[in-house]
């Protein structure tokens, strides 16, 4: 359902406080439009959002907070009809609706349109591209699904043509976006509650850049066979980025900058083809984040921007919240809150970790995101934490569609102590962990709480106020 938005002048949200939608929410703000909505009491970064831009919400859901003029209804694909009874209410109501994504696409569509997508990494590229371009002078419009540290918000509203979307591939949301450009930063299987194997997961991504017009570009990692493949069927320019040899923007020379400071800086140089576009210095650190560095290099490069700028420009970002975030320090012990929920991410996470405190013993605090995708991917998890001195794992997060799934963590304490005996622990809960760590840690430590639920409340925690 495509709306006339300009008719619109009061919109409701069910579960206003998601990372993605307040994104949206604070476009249509923008725009003149009065938007109100509601929400669990769970307190988010989205809570400090919503307020600063004075933007009312309900702490529960029930069918009088609903006023009788509104002209829209947009929900969170979290919720639907038979959970909540809002969705009855605005069905009842015959209100027009639109999920979370639905009207994402239709403001995207309404610009010169650039998704970031793949497996990971696509929160950290979506937010550098968006304010490296920002700071480069192209004013643009942008929604990513954290907190962004430059903008203490997750997003931008410009007057340019550009707008940069962190786009996720999960219930299929990229069918709903007509791009003009794409970056693809990986593809390995996830979501198997939704994708039954590794080639259906594949597919989305293929269907969605073949949509990209011959006027648009993708970038898209050179470094995997899997993202190469999906690019075959692009009928617009390709341009690869990585450190393979073959690669259009290749990374060399990448060196990390130790210092004093707790994370260090990291420099590389890029060559375009045969020249040499020069060094660049980034804030964060890890190989996966010159990859990300690397791909924003590669938008802005083909969009014009000249280099001298774009080296100023990537340089000024500091990261999005829960990407290897450092949180304090409990006894002189190092906390860092991390996303990562795959095992793919865990591991370079985790390396990147090893390369930056390579003589401190590592603690990985890992809480599994779903049954599916622990039950699914549960021997890669297993040997996901090879960087870590010591691992413990949390009962699993189950999302909102599972309550369990023939999976427990004691099963990947087992297989992780398996490879490596005595390296894993189990502890249930977020308090027991606190309490088992607390008088342990010390200067020689480091804590990396891993996982997209609310682990990070460990290293919160743990925290000395």
């Amino acid at each position: 359902m495509k709306l006339d938005l300009k008719k619109i002048k009061k919109v409701y949200v069910i579960g206003i406080k998601g990372s993605g939608v307040v994104s949206i929410v604070q476009i249509l703000k923008a725009r003149g439009i009065e938007v109100l909505g509601s929400d669990v009491s769970e307190k988010f970064f989205t809570d400090t959002v919503l307020k600063k831009n004075q933007i009312k919400y309900f702490e529960n859901f029930s069918p009088k907070n609903i006023p009788n003029d509104i002209g829209l209804v947009i929900y969170s694909t979290v919720y639907t009809e038979k959970n909540n009874v809002e969705f009855q209410e605005s069905l009842k109501r015959k209100l027009p609706m639109l999920s979370y994504p639905e009207m994402l696409a239709q403001l995207f569509g309404e610009k010169y349109g650039v998704a970031v997508c793949g497996t990971h990494g696509k929160t950290t590229t979506s937010a550098w591209l968006a304010n490296t371009l920002k700071e480069l002078g192209a004013d643009p419009t942008a929604a990513i699904g954290s907190r962004v540290t430059n903008w203490e918000g997750n997003a931008l509203i410009g007057e340019g043509e550009i707008f940069v979307i962190e786009a996720d591939e999960y219930q299929n949301k990229l069918a709903l976006y007509n791009p003009n450009g794409v970056v693809l930063t990986s593809c390995d299987y996830d979501h198997p509650d939704f994708f039954p194997d590794f080639e259906a997961y594949k597919q989305v991504f293929k269907d969605f850049v073949v949509r990209i017009p011959k006027t648009g570009f993708l970038v898209v990692c050179g470094d995997a066979t899997s993202t190469l493949e999906v690019s075959k069927s692009v009928n617009a320019t390709v341009l690869t980025y990585g450190f393979s040899p073959d690669c259009n923007y290749r990374i060399l020379n990448l060196k990390l900058n130790k210092s004093d400071s707790v994370v260090p800086s990291q420099t590389f140089e890029v060559m375009r083809g045969e020249n040499s576009l020069g060094n660049f210095e980034i804030q964060l650190f890890g190989k996966h984040n010159a990859l990300n560095a690397a791909a924003v290099i590669a938008v802005c490069h083909k969009l014009n921007f000249s280099v001298e700028k774009i080296q100023v420009a990537l340089k000024n970002f500091c990261g999005t919240a829960r990407r290897f975030e450092l949180i304090g320090e409990r006894n002189g012990a190092i906390l860092i809150d991390d996303y990562g929920h795959h095992p793919d991410e865990i591991r370079a996470t985790l390396k990147a970790a090893r390369e930056l405190y390579e003589k401190k013993n590592i603690w990985a605090i890992f809480h599994p995101h779903t049954f599916t995708r622990t039950k699914a991917l549960l021997s890669e998890f297993s040997q996901s934490f090879s960087d870590a001195d010591k691992v413990i794992v949390l009962d699993i997060y189950g999302s909102a569609r599972e309550t369990q799934g023939g999976v427990h963590s004691k099963d990947l304490v087992e297989l992780i102590n398996k490879y490596d005996r005595g390296k894993a622990d189990y502890l249930a809960t977020i308090d027991e962990t606190v309490e088992f760590l607390g008088g342990k840690i010390g200067a020689d430590d480091v804590v990396i709480a891993i996982g997209a639920g609310n682990v990070w409340e460990v290293v919160e925690k743990l925290k000395e106020k």
